[in-house]
């Protein structure tokens, strides 16, 4: 089976528990936000002892939940995006059985590692999603409010906070400067709101402290 692959783009924000989501109608080319929908979400993550993939800017993990539950290997920063290579879940004719990564990814990320891989946390978190939808109704953005749970399990820390992102739709513009007008509207939306400079690069970042 062959993996799908996108470039995910977007902004995160660090916010504090009891501020309100702002109306993001005032962001130029939102003309609609459609109602919220509510996911919880289950992630483990992977990585050799020595944080291999980590230090080479991939992550991997397994995630339950949502629309696009599966396992996900997020690659490298490009830019404001990620590139993201997706399996379903039952990948593999004992996925659903035999714990550890199936065969068929840990082939995929040979060339970065074949060392044996661990689980290094796991992140949970309740995610209430707002599609941004411009005059057509097509999706400029998806905005996520999510309230995380994680766990370093080499470590044993664990943490909560909560954090907004605005990942890139099909119908957001394609044009870089209109894309950078774009971002910095949302920011200063967010802003207004409440919302910080996010702490930390990634969710897998922040909870291994890194």
């Amino acid at each position: 089976m062959e993996p799908s692959q996108s470039l995910e783009v977007e902004i995160t924000f660090d916010v504090d528990a009891d501020i309100d989501v702002p109306d993001w109608t005032q962001v130029p080319l939102v003309v609609s936000v459609a109602e919220p929908e509510v996911r919880e979400l289950d992630a483990v993550y992977y990585d050799t002892a020595d944080y291999i993939l980590g230090r080479a800017g991939y992550a991997l993990r397994r995630r339950e939940g949502g629309p696009d539950a599966g396992w996900h290997l997020k690659g490298p920063r490009q830019g404001s995006g990620r590139m993201e290579t997706g399996w379903p879940l039952d990948i593999g004719s004992d996925a659903a059985s035999v714990p550890g990564v199936p065969p068929e990814i840990a082939a995929h990320i040979a060339d970065l590692t074949t060392h044996e891989l661990v689980v290094i946390a796991r992140i949970r978190y309740t995610r209430t999603a707002y599609a941004l939808l411009d005059a057509d109704g097509g999706v400029l953005a998806e905005m996520v409010d999510d309230r995380v749970r994680t766990r370093d399990e080499r470590r044993g820390i664990e943490q909560a906070w909560r954090e907004w992102e605005i990942e890139l739709g099909p119908a957001a513009p394609d044009d870089s400067d209109a894309l950078t007008s774009f971002f910095d509207a949302v920011t200063v939306a967010a802003y207004a709101a409440g919302a910080r400079e996010a702490s930390s690069d990634s969710k897998l970042a922040r909870a291994l402290g890194v």
